[in-house]
Order: structure tokens, then C-alpha cells, then sequence
């Protein structure tokens, strides 16, 4: 019990997840209270349901078929709202279950090169720093390698993370060659005995192929060293970009050889219902999820609470 006056704790990674799926108008949270006016599990409400799950940017085709799962066996019946949170969060946790999986570093792969893409504002240099600094709290030795050379301010970002992680960090002037520079990295890495290697690149959009020609030169550039490499490839996503992600997708898996997600600013929207959709139309393993700008706003990703949380499910 606190006394008057005293602040109040701070919230959990979980409860931010859930107030910032519910914070924007429209969440799916809010809709299906909305949804509810019924007591029946009517064909009335099964449309409500499904404009619901389409709003909070699920797709038209997955949520139809998420709202069918609902209602089967359950249809015409008398139904609570509860239990029908409860049931949809045990629907979409089930699209969402087999992609969760950590991102795993093999031991026998050293250095462990990650290579880190994504569109402008993803947050994508703030994310390699959290995920640096996890790793390097697990006991890796990390090595960053500052390969957004198109803005300064990145180099200075990666900078700060690195003194935050213990992580020796390689850049080189902004304007330098981005696929020479990620060659550097691997290399002073096997000098130092790095465990891993979190290669940043710059922002580019998926249109522009002179940019996604040139991730295509720090892969080719990277097998030189290891013909295995990059040995992870995560692909940044903004939550709030919505349906826009899908074709993000599309466009880097064509370009580079995704192995990962990670979906940031979850805090900021209420269409956290693009992850689901991506779940269920690239099978892409999601790592991790993001709802804020400290070390802690990133966590592991795990399917049933991230189901809950979209629903408004306890």
C-alpha cells in the first residue's frame, strides 16, 4: 500500500505493452468492448469481431479466419466478454507461437556476425544498442560496427551504446564505404577475440535499389570472410507503419537473407496487430519487441503474453 504522495511504480514491460496497444483510438482492445453489446456469439457479432481484428491491422484474410476459429463451436451461444478475449488471445497466440524463438548465438560460429537493416526510423541504431547490451550483460564480448555512415549522428548513437554495453565500437568517417567498413569490423573482432559482431546499416526504403544494392555489397563483402556470414540477419520493424511492414518484409527478404524480426514502438500504436499478420504470412522468427526508448523497453518476445496484451485478455 503506498502512502499519499508517494510515486507510484513503474510499470511493467507487460503493462506497457498493453496500455500502448490500447492508447490510439481504434485498438483492438477498446473495439471489442465495443463488439460486446451482444450477449450471443451471434453472425452479428462475428462480423463486428472480424472488422475488429481487421482494424487492428491483422488483414482481411486472418482475421476472417481467427473470427471463424472463435466462434466455432461457441456459435449462437451465450458468451461473456471475458471468455471471449480469453479464447481470441488463444487464437492468436497460436499463429504467433511458432515464431517465437530467442535469437540464438551458435558458439561454434566466432566471430557471430549479425547484420541489422531497416527503413528510415525503425529505430534501428537505438535497437542494436539494446540488444548489444543484453548480450554483453549475458557475458558476450560485443563488437559494434557503425555502418549507418550516411548519418554522423548514428556513428555518435552506436558511440553512447557502446560505453553503455563495454563494446568496442569500429566506424569510420561518415560518406565511407559501408561494406568495407563491416569487413574491418569482423576482422579487428577475430583480433580481440569478439564473440559478436552487430553490424548497423544505414536507413534505406525498400524502392530504392541503389540502397539495397549496396546491403546486397555487405553481405557479398562479409562472405569473404566467412562464407557463412552474415550468420543472422534481423530486419528492424516500426509498429506504427502498419501494413507497410508486410511489404518491408518483402522487398529486404529478396535483397538479403532474413533470419529474424524485431518490432519496435509497440508503445506508440494500436495496430500491434501487424505483428500477428506478419507471423502467419512470412513465418519469420520475431526476437524481440520494443515499447520504449530505455535498455529495458526490449524484451524477448513471447507469444501468449503479446496475445493477451493486444486483447485486453487477463
Amino acid at each position: 500500500m503506498r502512502t499519499f504522495g508517494e510515486a507510484p511504480p513503474p510499470e511493467t514491460f507487460l503493462e506497457r505493452l498493453k496500455s500502448g496497444l490500447a492508447r490510439s483510438t481504434g485498438g483492438l482492445s477498446d473495439n471489442l468492448a465495443a463488439v460486446f453489446t451482444h450477449k450471443k456469439l451471434d453472425a452479428e457479432t462475428i462480423r463486428e469481431l472480424e472488422e475488429a481484428l481487421i482494424k487492428a491491422d491483422l488483414g482481411a484474410s486472418l482475421a476472417k479466419r481467427i473470427s471463424a476459429a472463435v466462434a466455432k463451436d461457441r456459435f449462437d451461444a451465450l458468451i461473456t466478454e471475458k471468455e471471449i478475449r480469453t479464447a481470441l488471445a488463444g487464437e492468436i497466440a497460436a499463429v504467433l507461437k511458432p515464431v517465437q524463438k530467442p535469437l540464438a548465438i551458435e558458439a561454434g560460429k566466432k566471430p557471430f556476425v549479425i547484420l541489422v537493416a531497416g527503413v528510415n526510423g525503425t529505430g534501428k541504431t537505438t535497437t542494436i544498442g539494446k540488444i548489444a547490451k543484453r548480450l554483453s550483460d549475458q557475458g558476450h564480448k560485443v563488437l559494434l560496427a557503425a555502418g549507418d555512415t550516411f548519418r554522423a549522428a548514428a556513428i555518435e548513437q552506436l558511440q553512447v551504446w557502446g560505453t553503455r554495453s563495454n563494446a568496442e565500437v569500429v566506424s569510420r568517417p561518415a560518406g565511407s564505404d559501408a561494406a568495407g567498413l563491416a569487413f574491418d569490423a569482423v576482422e579487428r573482432a577475430r583480433i580481440t577475440g569478439a564473440d559478436i559482431v552487430l553490424i548497423d546499416t544505414a536507413g534505406r526504403l525498400q524502392n530504392k535499389a541503389g540502397l539495397m544494392a549496396e546491403l546486397e555489397k555487405i553481405v557479398r563483402v562479409l562472405k569473404k570472410l566467412d562464407v557463412s556470414a552474415p550468420h543472422a540477419t534481423l530486419l528492424i520493424l516500426d509498429a506504427t507503419t502498419g501494413q507497410n511492414a508486410l511489404s518491408q518484409v518483402e522487398a529486404f527478404k529478396a535483397v538479403v537473407p532474413l533470419t529474424g524480426l524485431v518490432m519496435t514502438k509497440l508503445d506508440g500504436t494500436a495496430k500491434g496487430g501487424i505483428l500477428v499478420a506478419l507471423a502467419d504470412k512470412f513465418g519469420l522468427p520475431v526476437h524481440y519487441i520494443g515499447v520504449g526508448e530505455d535498455a529495458d523497453a526490449l524484451q524477448q518476445f513471447d507469444a501468449q503474453a503479446f496475445a493477451n496484451a493486444l486483447t485486453g485478455a487477463s
